[in-house]
């Protein structure tokens, strides 16, 4: 379930980004050749007008076909060389360019809108709560983590369990916060500890052994290995929920920037950790936990890699959309256009470096599943 989960987010993704091209390559008066629902093989295609409208059968997202965006000779000088995405102003290409991420950050924005709207996950201790006087309905102590092959994980213990009591044979927490069965983990290392909690309605016990070695800066402390939290709902009205939504969507920007930028200066620094981010495999695990935490969850985690998907696109990498726009530039400051070839070639050398970056995180995240 998680991979067709995964599977139906990336393919939203992919296809807001891509509608975010063509619809301005469109009101520019861009030719554009085809818009594609997942890759070649096709499984069906018409024509429209002067475009291709096509289904394939490899569904991972979508493509448009810019007349020009790759330039040759016919986008230059053919026939319809007024219509080519080269021969366009630079302001224009631009706005072609960067239409596709602004799409991925209005598509989390909204995501964030609707979420407010049926109930926002939040917890009591968030700012939000604290300092803006919103009061969350039915806060429960709830997993929202499981770290692997920890004893919560052995157990069976899952993100979105809400756990109900926690205790030994001969003791107990009274009061339950994640403070107190954090201490209380500590307390008991090496002994059996009962966990009664709920999922989907069904009342579970699992027996967990804290150990050392666990939690982070901290390696004496006797943890399981969970995240938790006394969660709730946030439930707000349709002009509140905009106004919280676009100040959640600009901080989210900023701090996935600013986490992205210092994992850059460290990768040039040769001191980057890819155990620190998630490829395609590692992602499917985190949907998998997202979805399990509830819907409102799944669209809060499809908005915040929307936005990923966005800053990563900015990146002025050859075959990204900051790395177009990075020649965009180059083109406007020499006032002439770069060589066809020479643009072709770096963009397909930086795909082939994507690819082998891609392929080290999957290498990397399938590592950490043994």
């Amino acid at each position: 379930m998680s991979i067709i989960i995964f599977i139906i987010v990336l393919i939203v993704l992919i296809l807001v980004h891509e509608i975010g091209h063509f619809i301005s390559a469109k009101k520019s008066g861009i030719r554009v050749d085809e818009f594609g629902i997942g890759f070649p093989p096709k499984i069906w295609a018409k024509k429209i007008g002067e475009t291709i409208y096509s289904l394939n059968w490899i569904p991972f997202g979508g493509f448009v076909k810019i007349f020009g965006e790759n330039p040759n000779e016919e986008s230059i000088s053919g026939q319809d060389n007024k219509r080519s995405f080269v021969n366009k102003p630079k302001k224009i290409q631009a706005l072609v360019i960067t239409a596709g991420v602004i799409c991925n950050i209005l598509l989390a924005f909204v995501l964030f809108i609707g979420s407010f709207m049926i109930g926002m996950p939040i917890s009591e201790n968030d700012p939000l709560i604290t300092e803006s006087g919103y009061e969350i309905s039915e806060p429960k102590l709830t997993i929202v983590e499981v770290l692997s092959k920890t004893p919560a994980d052995i157990a069976g213990l899952k993100a979105g369990d809400e756990i109900l009591s926690v205790a030994t044979k001969n003791n107990n927490v009274d009061i339950l916060n994640a403070s107190n069965i954090a201490d209380f983990m500590n307390l008991h290392i090496g002994e059996e500890i009962a966990i009664i909690y709920t999922r989907e309605g069904e009342v579970l016990l699992s027996e967990v052994v804290p150990e050392s070695d666990i939690v982070p800066n901290e390696p004496e402390r006797g943890a399981i290995g969970i995240s938790m939290g006394m969660l709730g709902a946030l439930k707000l009205p349709i002009h509140k929920a905009v106004i919280e939504s676009f100040n959640l969507t600009v901080n989210m920007t900023k701090t996935i920037a600013l986490a992205l930028g210092g994992f850059l200066a460290n990768a040039i620094m040769l001191n980057a950790d890819l155990s620190q981010i998630a490829g395609p495999v590692g992602i499917v695990g985190l949907v998998g936990d997202a979805a399990a935490l509830g819907f409102v969850t799944l669209l809060n985690f499809t908005a915040i890699i929307s936005i990923h998907l966005a800053i990563i696109n900015l990146l002025p990498f050859p075959a990204l959309d900051g790395g177009r726009l990075f020649v965009i530039l180059i083109e406007a400051i020499k006032k002439s256009p770069i060589k066809p070839k020479i643009i072709n070639t770096v963009n397909t050398i930086g795909f082939a470096l994507l690819i082998l970056l891609m392929l080290a995180v999957t290498y990397s995240d399938i590592i950490k599943l043994f």
